[in-house]
């Protein structure tokens, strides 16, 4: 790439960074580009990058394969139901320790060590979010009864990235494991975010599945429907794309879908004309 193609990039992004400053831009950080190293780092790139251009970028996490591994390695089999995992107390306490002491530090380190302050969370500190339980066949699987904004907003205020494991809390303090499409959602209802970034492995919403040429890059709410009657929206998409309806309809101006196997994908969303992936809006 030549300095001046570099060039017309850097005046590309402008607007967008004039657009998006001081907005809050809820990520939800998943997929394979939470388990390649070299994919771990370009995602952390772009958050620091975004704040650094002044977005306030704030991470909701998952975790399943690194659960999955910890579950085998004790001896228990996962177990899912609707594509959620059937949590007893003892796999809760196995997602505290995954989601919590490995995944939550380590994204908070890599932040931190490019000189950006982040802060671990999880849903219980501050009571951030409160859960009533799913369904009794599920265990403590939580479904988020309310959202307090309280500590996040402080943090943000502070200038720290805000990055928050999937666990919420009960009536009785007990811990519930929270499907982490449906915490990101929320919070960026919550917090008024101007967008909400899926960061999945798969290209987006796809006309044909498996066909990369398909994706639809552009879909509305009202469309959503006739989409998951015709087969186009189906199986593990089904549930993600309720949540960015909800966040939509809700005041979040757009959701996007997007392929984090591709290095700086993040980056390529939001600071450019064409964007990947498939953006959601009203």
């Amino acid at each position: 790439m030549s300095p001046e193609d570099k060039a017309v990039i850097l005046v590309e992004s402008l607007p967008y960074i004039r657009k998006f400053r001081n907005e809050t831009v809820v990520i939800k950080y998943g997929g394979n580009a939470m388990i390649d190293e070299e994919l771990k780092q370009t995602v952390i790139e772009d958050v620091v990058l975004m704040k650094y251009v002044g977005m306030n970028p704030v991470i909701v996490h998952g975790g399943g394969p690194e659960i999955n591994a910890l579950m085998e390695k004790v001896g228990k089999k996962p177990s899912y139901v609707n594509g959620l995992r059937v949590t007893d107390e003892e796999t809760m306490n196995l997602v505290e320790m995954v989601l919590l002491g490995k995944i939550n530090s380590e994204i908070v380190g890599r932040i931190n060590r490019m000189e950006v302050k982040a802060t671990g969370l999880s849903g219980k500190d501050d009571n951030m979010l409160s859960c009533v339980m799913r369904d009794p066949k599920l265990g403590y699987v939580g479904k988020v009864k309310e959202v307090k904004t309280d500590l996040l907003t402080h943090l943000l205020r502070l200038d720290y990235i805000p990055v928050i494991a999937p666990i919420g809390i009960g009536e009785r303090g007990e811990s519930y494991n929270i499907n982490a499409d449906e915490a990101a959602s929320r919070i960026a209802l919550a917090l008024n975010a101007r967008k909400l970034v899926y960061i999945t492995n798969v290209e987006g919403v796809m006309r044909e599945m498996g066909n990369n040429e398909s994706v639809i890059s552009h879909m509305y709410v009202n469309e959503i429907e006739d989409y998951m009657a015709d087969g186009t929206i189906s199986g593990g998409m089904i549930p993600k794309v309720k949540y960015c309806r909800k966040a939509v309809m809700g005041g979040v101006e757009r959701v996007h879908m997007i392929n984090g196997n591709k290095p700086h994908a993040l980056l390529l969303e939001i600071f450019t004309n064409d964007g990947i992936g498939t953006m959601l809006t009203r």
